[in-house]
């Protein structure tokens, strides 16, 4: 029983330390940018876009469509990189296991 009660502590401290780093990566941010920089987007660890930055020079009032494209492939390489940053950010909890729905 008193190994039970110790593994029981073990696992509640370890749902501790998940959460925890869960609510930090909420305060880390990666970059996904397109066009050689011309449109950049931050995420946090959480995959939240928080910031969209789009220098002038990826206007073009004839070519609104590159724009969107631009915009997009920014925000999928943000997501990407915010992905794998919980990933290794999570993966000292599950031995790199990739539980799905942990994060």
């Amino acid at each position: 029983m008193n190994n039970m009660n110790q593994m029981m502590k073990q696992v509640k401290k370890m749902q501790e330390q998940m959460l925890k780093t869960q609510e930090e990566l909420g305060n880390k941010t990666v970059e996904g940018t397109a066009g050689g920089g011309v449109v950049t987007v931050t995420v946090t660890g959480q995959k939240k876009v928080v910031n969209v930055v789009i220098k002038p020079e990826a206007v073009d009032p004839d070519d609104v469509e590159m724009l969107q494209d631009l915009v997009l492939t920014a925000i999928n390489d943000a997501l990407t990189k915010a992905e794998e940053l919980a990933g290794k950010e999570m993966s000292r909890f599950t031995g790199g296991m990739n539980i799905p729905g942990l994060f």
